[in-house]
Order: C-alpha cells, then structure tokens, then sequence
C-alpha cells in the first residue's frame, strides 16, 4: 500500500508541474488559451495531495475535468478577454459601422480609439477625414481601412445607420 501512496504523491506531484509548465507557455504566449488547462491541472494535483492515499488516477482524472469546467465558467463569466467570448475576433468586413470612443485625440494624422465589442484588444489607430475629434467622444467608424488604421466620425458629425450600412455595402463591393 506504501507503494500506491507514493505513486498518487508522484502522480498529483506530476500534474502540479504539468500545470505550472502550461502556465509558463500561457505567459511565453499570451491569449488566455491555456490559462483552463493550466488552472485545471494545478488544482487536481494540490487536491491529490491534500487527498493523499484516496486519490486514486481516476480521481485525479475527474479532479482534472471538474477543475477545467469550473475555470472554464470562471473564465467566460468573469470575461478575462474584456467581453463574451463568442464573436471576438474582428475583421476589416465587420469594422465598418462599428462605434467606439476615443482614448487619444483623433486627427488626420492620428489618433486611437476603443471600439464596442473590437474583440481581443479592441484599441485601434484612428484617423478622421477633417478636423479633430476629441478624447471620450462617440465615433462610429466610416471607412475600416486596412483594419489597423480605421478612419472614424465623431457620432454627432451627421452620421447615422444609413451611412454605416452604405459604408458597409461599399466594403462588401471591394
């Protein structure tokens, strides 16, 4: 029976440093793909040692199940990524339209905004067509570019839905 208790220490033991290297490549790597694995891992392996003889592999292996579908939860409910989710990469297509608020005053020349749901990091360059349009301003984005630089319209400067569909119907001619 020594011999079993020892075999579940190594193998908690081996999941706490699985779950550490996981962890380490989620760091190297950022995104926040890892981060439930790693979370998971850890976990069972510090429950397995708390456990000790009664932690058998197959507990450890459902350990390692519950401990994801909880960090999983965690992770969608707390919004780690800055919003749902679901849908949260953007491309150039759906940029069009979009509205945000300005972090960094926006002239012809630059500027950046925050756009509303703008995916992973929602942070854009920005550039208005004439004049300036300052921070905290609402803009919807008129022209989405090449995706990195958009060209933006402060709310208020006249444009509405119909020109964010027009624009939108322009990108999907292009």
């Amino acid at each position: 029976m020594g011999q079993l208790a020892v075999g579940i220490d190594s193998l908690a033991l081996l999941l706490i440093a699985a779950g550490l290297i996981v962890g380490l490549g989620e760091a190297l790597a950022p995104g926040a793909h890892l981060i439930v694995v790693g979370v998971a891992l850890i976990g069972a392996g510090l429950v397995g040692l708390v456990l000790g003889p009664l932690a058998s592999p197959l507990v450890l292996g459902a350990l390692v199940v519950g401990f994801g579908g909880l960090a999983a939860y965690a992770y969608r409910e707390l919004e780690i990524t800055g919003g749902p989710l679901i849908d949260q990469t953007r491309n150039v297509d759906t940029l069009a339209g979009s509205v945000g608020r300005v972090t960094e005053t926006v002239t012809p020349e630059q500027g950046q905004i925050r756009l509303e749901g703008g995916g992973l990091n929602p942070y854009y360059s920005a550039r208005t067509v004439h004049g300036t349009i300052a921070e905290d301003t609402e803009v919807i984005v008129t022209d989405p570019g090449g995706g990195t630089v958009v060209t933006v319209e402060a709310v208020d400067g006249g444009y509405d839905a119909i020109d964010a569909a027009l624009a939108e119907a322009d990108v999907e001619r292009a």
